[in-house]
């Protein structure tokens, strides 16, 4: 059924983002006037990249998105965070979701807040001239989004495909357009995510007294482009190298769920096929009843609230219990776990909010580096 709801939510995207970008059959808006939202859009960005640009380097954050007033609040520290770790570069921040842009706009949880696209933020940049730029990935694993960023919105603006900037500034540019990496990137992030995880005080604290699980995004089948799901399975060998309380689960990869956790727990010896790799996991049994469940996303949004910690009767279904309708949280508690969902003030904490780790994206920022292929199919003769 994730499999399902997630080919769904894909089709919601295509369609979302059909509205949302390709405008050119929008010739008018309600009004009767010409300018397709594309246009209107791209203005109001221009504007944004106009008003602020105070040098020629620029770093281009690109997030999924959410319509949570906690995931803006930590969107906006972590823009500050960025311009004070990188002094003399101009910071912006895009959503690579156009369900989270238009809900967004709609106001779905929050007042209205505009957000855009990397398309439109990157369109903007190189009319503003810049000459440095870093399109820094906030994703977590190298996944589904972050090919989307890598391999569309940074391949087509480094190729130039709508035409929008002249010969001499691509020229300029030749080897200044670089790409900061997900959080698990590569198997030595995993190391060094677990060791932060570990010495947050909330996390230390938790493990001490029982089981405490993270819940991840993960790729379904067929979605996992760069092997990122393995990410998740290495952070959580890593993590239980550290302490045997720790367990790693996802809403969208296979085996991974919450049902899958639970059996861990129990104890077994489990085969996780990865592409064409099996992966196999040993699991000693876990008598703890006290299970505090923690995010593993960048921020907590829509399966933070409720996929994790959603409480009450709209949460549990009693005659399916591994439905993917039911909650972390409720489905612990009523598996015989005291769970307890961890919070910072009144809301789950995103990764993004724990400095530890936004120092991890930060070093991926400053390990920035150029897509070769990217570069070859600008200039095939080379």
């Amino acid at each position: 059924m994730k499999q399902i709801k997630f080919l769904m939510l894909v089709m919601m995207a295509f369609i979302a983002g059909a509205t949302f970008t390709a405008c050119s059959s929008d010739d008018d808006d309600n009004n009767g006037g010409s300018q397709s939202n594309y246009d209107r859009y791209q203005q109001a960005v221009n504007a944004t990249v106009n008003a602020q640009k105070s040098s020629n380097k620029v770093i281009l954050l690109v997030a999924f998105g959410s319509t949570w007033e906690q995931a803006y609040d930590t969107f906006d520290k972590v823009v500050a965070d960025y311009k004070s770790q990188f002094s003399g570069w101009d910071v912006f921040l895009s959503f690579s979701s156009a369900i989270c842009i238009n809900n967004a706009r709609a106001g779905e949880n929050v007042a209205p807040k505009d957000y855009y696209d990397p398309e439109h933020w990157l369109t903007a940049i190189g009319l503003a001239g810049y000459k440095q730029i870093v399109v820094q990935s906030l994703q977590v694993i190298p996944g589904e989004e972050y090919r989307r960023v890598r391999d569309s919105y940074v391949k087509d603006f480094m190729n130039n495909r709508n035409a929008d900037f002249t010969d001499a500034y691509m020229k300029s540019i030749d080897r200044q357009v670089v790409v900061g990496t997900p959080l698990m990137a590569e198997i030595e992030d995993t190391y060094t995510l677990a060791q932060t995880l570990n010495n947050e005080s909330d996390v230390k604290a938790a493990v001490q007294q029982g089981i405490v699980a993270f819940m991840g995004h993960g790729n379904p089948e067929g979605y996992d482009y760069y092997g990122g799901n393995i990410r998740y399975l290495q952070l959580e060998s890593n993590l239980r190298a550290i302490n045997e309380n720790y367990y790693v689960g996802t809403v969208d990869m296979d085996e991974t769920y919450a049902e899958n956790v639970l059996e861990h727990i129990g104890g077994g010896e489990f085969n996780y096929v990865i592409g064409d790799m099996v992966v196999p996991m040993v699991y000693p049994a876990n008598a703890n009843k006290k299970a505090q469940l923690f995010v593993l996303m960048s921020i907590a949004g829509d399966h933070a609230h409720n996929d994790m910690a959603g409480a009450g009767d709209e949460y549990w279904d009693a005659e399916e219990e591994e439905s993917e309708d039911n909650s972390w949280f409720e489905y612990f508690s009523h598996k015989g776990y005291d769970a307890i969902v961890s919070k910072e003030g009144n809301h789950p904490k995103g990764l993004l909010e724990i400095p530890g780790v936004l120092n991890v994206w930060i070093q991926h920022t400053k390990n920035a580096e150029f897509l070769e292929d990217a570069y070859h199919s600008m200039y095939p003769e080379e």
